[in-house]
């Protein structure tokens, strides 16, 4: 399974999808989005805040926002690949797991392996990110004719302390998961939820906080440049 993953990570599809997303970016809203996956970026038109459709005002707003990507490109990429997504908290996890982590619970029912797993005690993780997954216990879900991961959640139940707790700390209950089906061929993740909350160093406050639920997708048989994603969302009207 963690093969099919990282080949298919190797060989990425590009689609265009509708977003539900409530997280910190959003401020805490609502914001529904259609986006446009390029090899490059993700391109996002805001089309609704709260179930509320925008104004002109802000539609006009969100028009002049895409143009300006248009028009310079590069500087939108630059800041798009600065920027982590939840998605690699899950990729890096399954590396993980083979090493880090021992299983139990295993079991096959309708064709789907589901396991639970938790922290290999005999496995001292050094970097701060491998610290902080490997602190975490939850559940595994796969297709068991395809071999591709369905379903992977993560919790921590004891705080993780970064340098004996000088450097920071992640928080018990903090979380993640993440939800992926296949459709028409194509394996996609419709759902993830990510919920982190601790100290960092000089008693910065720590707190990743995403829920995203994605649908309607439409797959590219071909790579977009990001001008040409613009393009295209500026072409959508302006409704959910």
């Amino acid at each position: 399974m963690i093969a099919n993953e990282q080949d298919a990570a190797l060989h990425k599809d590009y689609y265009e999808y509708l977003s539900q997303e409530r997280s910190d970016r959003t401020g805490g809203h609502l914001w529904t989005e259609r986006i446009i996956e390029t090899p490059d970026a993700r391109v996002r038109l805001l089309l609704a805040v709260d179930g509320q459709s925008l104004s002109h005002e802000a539609v006009q707003k969100e028009r002049d926002r895409l143009s300006a990507i248009a028009a310079h490109p590069d500087a939108f990429i630059a800041r798009e690949k600065a920027e982590r997504h939840d998605e690699q908290h899950a990729r890096h996890m399954l590396e993980l797991l083979p090493t880090d982590f021992l299983f139990d619970n295993v079991s096959l029912q309708d064709g789907i392996w589901h396991m639970d797993f938790h922290p290999n005690p005999a496995v001292s993780p050094s970097g701060v990110e491998d610290q902080v997954l490997h602190g975490m216990s939850g559940t595994v879900a796969i297709d068991a004719h395809q071999m591709r991961l369905i379903h992977i959640d993560g919790h921590l139940a004891q705080p993780v302390n970064i340098g004996f707790g000088l450097l920071g700390s992640v928080k018990p209950g903090s979380h993640f998961s993440s939800d992926r089906q296949d459709i028409e061929g194509h394996w996609r993740t419709l759902h993830v939820v990510s919920a982190i909350s601790g100290k960092a160093a000089l008693f910065k406050s720590v707190a990743k906080n995403n829920d995203i639920t994605r649908s309607g997708f439409h797959y590219f048989d071909h790579d977009l440049s990001v001008p040409a994603a613009v393009a295209l969302l500026l072409q959508q009207p302006a409704q959910t």
